[in-house]
């Protein structure tokens, strides 16, 4: 059994395999052509933290491999309020298949992991957001072919999604350029691997323009994730240099992708013209995650059989 926590949970080979299956998962999606490998299946949604692309994705991902799906939040079960997420997770995994939980710090979903008898997905933590990568990742290879040896500018909050990035970089061989204000920069403890002697797979970049020169993805995320609203009105000043625009976009190179997490914030952390412009794929990004975590939660319950 095998667990999705974090980028690092799986390796290149199991990932070349995940894509080729989301691709082929897509093409039949495409065509209207069944496809129900999970059929008397069930998938649990643990929502500690608000969603829109992550249940739709996920729900109707799961309805269309042919499971079903039960939805819980914090407000309507039971789950760290009067009863431990020990035996939440005890009680949970015995009724359903597989587990998917968006929540606060990482150590939540690790506790609940330890103690489930079925396969659990980080559908987000504060620390990282792998399944939003993967898609990435996907749309990337989609769009531009492989993805090794490329460079991806990550301008912005030193966040999950950065530090998902950084651990995808040193585990499928691209590099990334990482510009964030001061104060707000990546915390390496979460990046392993990612500067193994050899292998350094990262720089910092004190310019984001600079940070984009080259690259052949440029990509962010909002300035103020969830459960740091209190700080959103010193992290518009602090960030006011980190709004990716045309002169950024124009120093990658000229087939450069832009990709966001969404929702956005146009005029903060990406210009309109950015956004709905020639270079964007975000909207492929988005139905992308539906495509990608599909082909995860195959592989999760039925490995390479499917």
């Amino acid at each position: 059994m095998k667990h999705y926590l974090q980028f690092n949970d799986l390796d290149a080979e199991e990932y070349a395999h995940l894509f080729e299956r989301a691709a082929h998962i897509k093409r039949k999606f495409k065509a209207y052509e069944k496809h129900h490998p999970l059929v008397d299946r069930t998938l649990a949604m643990i929502f500690e933290k608000a969603s829109t692309r992550t249940r739709v994705s996920f729900e109707a991902g799961m309805y269309q491999l042919g499971g079903s799906v039960v939805h819980l939040t914090t407000g309507d079960s039971q789950l760290g309020r009067a009863e431990p997420i020990e035996d939440s997770a005890r009680v949970i995994s015995r009724m359903v298949d597989l587990v998917m939980i968006r929540t606060y710090e990482q150590a939540r979903i690790e506790r609940f992991a330890a103690h489930s008898r079925v396969p659990v997905i980080n559908g987000l933590t504060n620390e990282f957001h792998p399944c939003q990568i993967l898609a990435d990742i996907f749309t990337f290879i989609e769009h531009r072919g492989p993805i090794q040896g490329r460079t991806v500018a990550w301008v912005g909050d030193g966040n999950n999604m950065a530090n998902t990035w950084l651990q995808a970089a040193a585990l499928l061989g691209f590099k990334v350029h990482v510009s964030t204000p001061c104060g707000y920069e990546i915390d390496e403890k979460w990046t392993a691997g990612a500067r193994d002697v050899g292998t350094e797979s990262y720089r910092f970049f004190a310019d984001p323009l600079a940070a984009c020169a080259g690259a052949d993805l440029v990509t962010t995320d909002v300035w103020t994730s969830m459960g740091y609203e209190a700080e959103n009105e010193a992290r518009k000043r602090a960030f006011a240099d980190w709004c990716v625009d045309a002169e950024m976009m124009a120093a990658a190179r000229p087939d450069a992708l832009f990709m966001h997490c969404l929702p956005a914030h146009r005029g903060e952390e990406v210009q309109a013209d950015v956004l709905d412009g020639p270079q964007s794929v975000v909207w492929d990004e988005a139905e992308n995650r539906m495509h990608a975590q599909k082909a995860l939660m195959e592989y999760l319950l039925l490995g390479r059989d499917a």
